[in-house]
């Protein structure tokens, strides 16, 4: 049987807008809550917006941006951490046919004016200045080196100790209290008309993918690949009205604003906000305080929740659901997650940026060892199959290709790089992943790390994901990364990179081996190990290996072309 399957088509796709979308669900259900965001300071009052609130508050903003002449398809960043007005911003570009610019929070001064000169970007939304962060100065540094942008809006920082909201100092800046105030220039029949210009298959979003080499391509992305996305993710979460989101992800990246604002926002369940970044305690309080029923993370958010030391004070009773993605998730911790977090239904969702990003999923009717073991299987609407990455025939189900998906969620391309667009689609409208994976011969599919992650030993083939799986049963390891570095003999040898659970022993390659003889072939054990405190990664929580492989290769004098 062939690695190629499709999934349900039982439910049909949406075919509206973003906007729209919004609308509707606020009319079925105007006074529950739809956002919350928890307080910044212990002992005062979380911000709470009822599905009317929210609406009349998306619909203010957006008529100040029409006031300030923003068109169909014009650009509009927004550069912060998660906050409400990201969320209001997000459902307001939407209705006004705008352009969202999602801007890493992590960026510096080169890679902001790499991303507003590469889409034309017309206006900035830019989060007050922290401790590691002086958006104001690097956004006035965008706004004197880009031409097209025009406007920056400084986000308020709320009397926040430690955060130092932009004060205006030309005409082309504002604070977000001003920009709302142009909203008394339009009434809400321009924006209806407006609304109704609008096509599902507009461009919508603009993604940059954090590549690990070279600049960040723009992923293009339309109301129908973002809006059904969440949608079928909430269904198969079985999410309703009644449903409480906690999202600790970040919103600029598909995690917080797909799978969380629009899966829960098109069901009419409430999104709760734990804080500006995550914090182990603060999402753990959160459900607690807000009665979440879904919790979401990154394997390594997962990981430092179950690690806090009174882990064990949390009412958690009210969780039922949840999602990890945005990497592999070890199985032991999967299995911590469901037996002491209360997340009986928890899912795993595989993806990417530009798939809007899910393509596969598991399902709570899942056996526990297609729940820990897979990636599930392919979404509603969509197809997927493993190909050879040298010919790209279909493989058999078992074997080990590069995973790719096709259908609605495939984005339109990459923002003015066709080229780059035709590298990752191909002829038949393939999205490409770049994922090395197999199929079971129920449609499951097993991710074994990127094609680039792949370490060839010898002349094997070996996958860091089996053995990071096995390591991860050692009693002292709390957290492992496996990747490869040059070697004269072998032209890689294997580094387990460790971080230890408190308290344990001190490790090495000969006592990791012990623990591996016996159970590992040979060439499976690691020749070399690297104990840690933390793994460089990502805003988005993805472990960058390709940086762990050039530390790596430096500090043992080993020459690396990665």
């Amino acid at each position: 049987m062939l690695a190629d399957t499709a999934g349900d088509t039982d439910v049909p796709l949406l075919e509206e807008t973003v906007g729209a979308n919004f609308e509707r669900i606020a009319a079925r259900f105007p006074y529950h809550d739809a956002l919350i965001e928890a307080a910044a300071v212990p002992g005062e009052e979380a911000r709470r917006w009822s599905y009317t609130k929210l609406n009349d508050d998306v619909d203010r903003l957006a008529r100040a941006l029409l006031a300030l002449g923003v068109t169909k398809g014009e650009r509009i960043g927004i550069w912060s951490p998660n906050c409400a007005e990201w969320t209001i911003l997000q459902y307001a570009t939407a209705k006004v046919g705008a352009i969202l610019v999602n801007v890493n929070p992590a960026y510096r001064s080169h890679e902001l004016e790499f991303v507003v000169t590469q889409n034309g970007m017309r206006m900035l939304v830019t989060a007050p200045s922290d401790r590691n962060s002086d958006y104001t100065v690097m956004a006035r540094q965008a706004l004197a080196a880009c031409p097209d942008l025009r406007e920056l809006v400084f986000l308020p920082d709320a009397g926040l100790d430690g955060l130092t909201a932009g004060e205006p100092g030309t005409e082309a800046e504002r604070t977000y209290a001003e920009l709302l105030k142009r909203a008394d220039d339009v009434g809400h029949s321009e924006l209806k008309a407006r609304m109704a210009e609008l096509d599902p298959h507009d461009p919508i979003n603009l993604q940059y993918t954090s590549g690990t080499t070279g600049f960040p391509k723009g992923a293009t992305l339309t109301h129908h690949n973002i809006l059904n996305n969440g949608f079928s993710i909430g269904e198969q979460l079985g999410y309703t009205e009644h449903d409480r989101v906690v999202i600790p992800v970040p919103f600029y990246h598909c995690f917080g604003m797909v799978i969380g604002n629009l899966a829960a926002l098109s069901h009419g369940a409430a999104t709760i906000i734990p804080g500006r970044s995550f914090s182990p305690a603060a999402a753990l309080e959160a459900v607690q305080d807000f009665g979440g029923t879904s919790l979401y993370g990154v394997p390594t958010m997962f990981i430092a929740e179950l690690a806090l030391p009174d882990f064990a004070s949390y009412d958690l009773s009210t969780l039922r659901t949840g999602v990890m993605a945005g990497s592999l998730c070890p199985i032991e911790v999967m299995n911590r997650v469901i037996t002491k977090m209360n997340m009986k239904d928890v899912a795993i969702c595989y993806g990417m940026t530009e798939t809007s990003p899910v393509s596969t999923m598991t399902r709570s009717v899942d056996t526990m060892a297609q729940r820990t073991e897979t990636v599930g299987r392919t979404m509603p609407n969509l197809e997927s199959r493993v190909v050879d990455p040298v010919t790209g025939e279909v493989l058999e189900r078992g074997g080990i290709g590069e995973l790719c998906t096709r259908g609605y969620a495939v984005m339109r391309g990459y923002w003015n790089q066709p080229d780059k667009t035709a590298e990752a689609i191909d002829a038949d409208a393939w999205m490409h992943t770049g994922d090395l994976a197999r199929m079971d011969a129920d449609g499951y599919i097993v991710i074994e790390g990127r094609i680039k992650d792949m370490v060839i030993r010898g002349g094997e083939n070996v996958y860091p994901r089996e053995i990071e799986e096995f390591l991860y049963t050692h009693p002292d390891i709390q957290d492992v990364q496996v990747i490869g570095v040059p070697d004269a003999k072998y032209g890689e040898e294997l580094m387990a990179c460790v971080i230890l659970k408190p308290g344990a022993a001190p490790m090495d390659a000969a006592s990791l081996a012990e623990f591996c003889r016996g159970k590992l072939a040979h060439y499976k054990i690691p020749r070399y190990v690297d104990v840690r405190e933390s793994f460089p990664m990502t805003v988005s929580g993805k472990i960058r290996k390709v940086d762990m492989r050039q530390e790596a290769a430096a500090r043992l004098g080993l020459q690396t072309g990665a």
